[in-house]
């Protein structure tokens, strides 16, 4: 069965999503076996649970998507910009773990840290928006 671009991509972003998660889990419990507390790094950590919570998110944009009435541009424009922050965000966590540079990466706060998060914030709440608009008016809630 061939879907749609769209409902591909969030499916296919699923599964490397939730890869990612598999494997940074090795990372974490290699880690926690070396360290003499016990733990891993708090960014291997949050990699790896965030990993785990986007593929699911991702699941629940491709049904979303899948029944959107809207054009396949828009779509993709939906589907992607969301996906792609939950990517960088998930880079930015591994990137973190791997060089141990910060437990917190928004301490110090910077110009370009706090326009970036503007971004996700505007691009995560909007394509998700568009998702959950396009939902409710292919079921018709709104009359039709």
């Amino acid at each position: 069965m061939v879907l749609e671009l769209p409902v591909a991509i969030s499916i296919l972003a699923s599964g490397i999503f939730l890869l990612v998660g598999l494997l940074s889990g090795i990372w974490k419990f290699s880690a926690i076996l070396k360290s003499e507390s016990g733990t891993a790094h708090p960014y291997i950590d949050i990699a790896h649970r965030a990993s785990l919570l986007y593929s699911f998110a991702s699941l629940v944009l491709a049904t979303l998507v899948y029944f959107s009435p809207y054009s396949e541009a828009v779509q993709l424009i939906a589907i992607s910009t969301p996906l792609f922050f939950f990517a960088l965000a998930i880079a930015t966590y591994l990137y973190h773990g791997f060089v141990k540079d910060t437990e917190n990466q928004f301490f110090p706060s910077s110009n370009v840290g706090n326009s970036v998060m503007v971004g996700l914030i505007i691009g995560e709440v909007g394509g998700v928006g568009v998702l959950i608009w396009g939902f409710l008016e292919s079921q018709q809630w709104f009359g039709a």
